[in-house]
């Protein structure tokens, strides 16, 4: 089904982009456009007739993501920006996991992806979440935020995305959980980056870095951030700043090792980065959640690991 929907979409965006000689992931945002746009006003073009005839309405929510996923991965396929890369899907899935464990219950929490990208992450959290979220998102560059939010959309998933530099300020109430996978890289304005506690000042300041401590200025007290970080994080030149932050302001919840099998290199290889926000209430677990995951292929690994990960959960107290 999700094939067959993926070759239908693809085939019509390839013709529009043959026709209209534009790359292939603006063409992408002109058909799921239509695809959202008034059936009476639009139907008397051809080609219009023909994207209806996609009819991605009947598939399931996470379905059409998956669709508009494979798309999206097409049209970036030999991007040269590392930042436009696709979190997998493995990763939403022990996100999702996460947060059920640390947000026992069905009240409705708010969640922000604070460098959304095409939307795929946010919008694969929500759809595995069993309760309702209040989403954000935030995104500075123009393709990628129009594909989130026409994905978001055909998902019929409200998401609320800001379109601006995600270390520039944001008009938002600080939120219950900031998930990010964060762009490796240098922040060019130093200007804007000397009002970080982790600025340095003989070199430009490493953006994951300084998307941390802004992750951290709009997380309530005692609310949890889970990141994707590059397994080299703690070891860089400029870690020290980074350290001397997440000490003063969170408390290490846990660092699991994403598995080997989803990355194209070792050097690639991320983990999943769990913190609280230090709160009068909060204290630190008396051990952080350590562990190396398991591709979701070994279901005997995976079944073991959730096990203890389950154990560790309830033995920490964050069930309750």
């Amino acid at each position: 089904m999700i094939e067959q929907h993926f070759n239908q979409l693809d085939g019509l965006v390839e013709e529009l982009s043959n026709t209209t000689n534009n790359n292939y992931l603006d063409s992408l945002i002109t058909v799921l456009d239509m695809l959202l746009s008034d059936q009476e006003q639009l139907n008397r073009h051809e080609f219009v007739t023909k994207v209806k005839q996609l009819h991605i309405d009947r598939l399931e929510k996470d379905q059409v993501r998956k669709v508009i996923e494979f798309a999206i991965l097409k049209g970036l396929r030999g991007a040269v920006q590392n930042q436009h890369l696709i979190t997998p899907d493995t990763i939403a899935s022990y996100i999702a996991y996460l947060i059920e464990k640390i947000f026992p219950g069905d009240e409705e929490i708010r969640l922000f992806d604070i460098v959304s990208g095409s939307g795929n992450l946010i919008t694969a959290v929500m759809n595995q979440l069993k309760r309702p979220v209040k989403s954000y998102g935030s995104e500075v560059d123009p393709s990628l935020i129009e594909l989130s939010v026409l994905s978001a959309n055909l998902q019929q998933n409200a998401v609320e995305f800001f379109h601006q530099d995600s270390l520039q300020p944001f008009l938002l109430d600080p939120v219950d959980l900031v998930i990010a996978d964060l762009p490796v890289g240098y922040y060019p304005d130093d200007e804007r980056a000397k009002s970080f506690k982790v600025h340095v000042t003989n070199e430009h300041t490493y953006a994951h870095h300084l998307l941390i401590e802004q992750s951290l200025n709009y997380t309530k007290e005692a609310g949890f951030l889970i990141f994707v970080i590059p397994n080299s994080l703690f070891n860089s030149d400029q870690a020290t700043k980074l350290h001397e932050l997440i000490r003063e302001s969170a408390h290490v919840v846990g660092l699991l090792q994403l598995p080997s099998s989803i990355f194209k290199s070792e050097q690639n290889e991320k983990s999943l980065f769990i913190l609280q926000k230090k709160s009068e209430q909060t204290k630190a677990p008396k051990e952080a959640l350590l562990a190396k995951l398991p591709s979701f292929k070994d279901l005997q690994a995976t079944e073991n690991i959730v096990a203890k990960m389950n154990q560790w959960f309830e033995q920490a107290g964050y069930n309750k």
